[in-house]
């Protein structure tokens, strides 16, 4: 079980530095325009709030791959949590599918986590 709770964990930080790479780097590119849906007026008008979500979400990746380093079940469990609450905000506020892209994978590695 801890194979799978770590190979989540692994899916969960690679997410992360991708989500970062779309948000801090690809947002105005037509990848990113597809990506998120946005115009290419939208894209610019948001570009730093972009770059600053981006910046979370790579810190979320290298924390979590920190705490797998370590072999810290606590932080790593500290932040699946914050992914969590991340993804459900993000869901409720902006798109349901971040739900299932960032919130659902972080539940399933917190519960193998706690299973292993």
């Amino acid at each position: 079980m801890e194979m799978l709770a770590v190979g989540l964990c692994g899916f969960v930080v690679v997410a992360h530095v991708g989500f970062m790479v779309l948000e801090m780097f690809l947002w105005t590119t037509p990848f990113g325009l597809k990506t998120f849906g946005r115009t290419p007026q939208q894209a610019e008008d948001s570009k730093v709030l972009a770059a600053n979500q981006g910046l979370y979400n790579g810190l979320l990746a290298a924390l979590l791959a920190f705490a797998l380093v370590q072999a810290s079940m606590p932080m790593r469990l500290a932040v699946l949590v914050c992914v969590v609450v991340a993804g459900v905000y993000g869901a409720a506020t902006a798109k349901r599918s971040i739900l299932f892209i960032q919130a659902l994978p972080a539940a399933l590695a917190i519960g193998a986590s706690l299973a292993s």
